[in-house]
């Protein structure tokens, strides 16, 4: 695969990072429908806790977020989604996947992180 100037290039820790976001997001629906009684509040939280922070990545984090805040300000709405999702895991009883998720996004967020700053 050629690269072209204005393509960025895609590493094994911004593939890494995808998928930590869509198990972010597919945590906090879980974590919805089981923590809560179902239908209501179950369903509302099950679809709304992922849709906010689906919104909020797309708003400020994001490749082609809406909002351009700096790396600081992108560190923080992925922080919050991360340990939403992990708190979730904990909250469902599941204390080690949560423990390896915080590990593995708190790893590839620092390495992401440094690689944003300016030299």
């Amino acid at each position: 695969m050629t690269e072209t100037p204005n393509s960025p290039a895609i590493g094994p820790n911004d593939i890494l990072r995808f998928f930590l976001e869509l198990f972010a997001f597919v945590s906090l629906a879980i974590w919805g429908f089981l923590a809560w009684p179902l239908p209501w509040p179950g369903v509302l939280i099950g679809i709304g806790a992922p849709a906010l922070a689906i919104l909020a990545w797309a708003l400020f984090v994001s490749p082609k977020a809406v909002f351009r805040v700096d790396v600081f300000g992108r560190a923080l709405v992925e922080l919050a989604v991360m340990l939403s999702a992990a708190l979730a895991w904990w909250g469902l009883g599941q204390p080690i996947v949560a423990v390896v998720f915080t590990i593995v996004a708190t790893v590839s967020g620092i390495l992401h992180g440094r690689s944003q700053l300016p030299e």
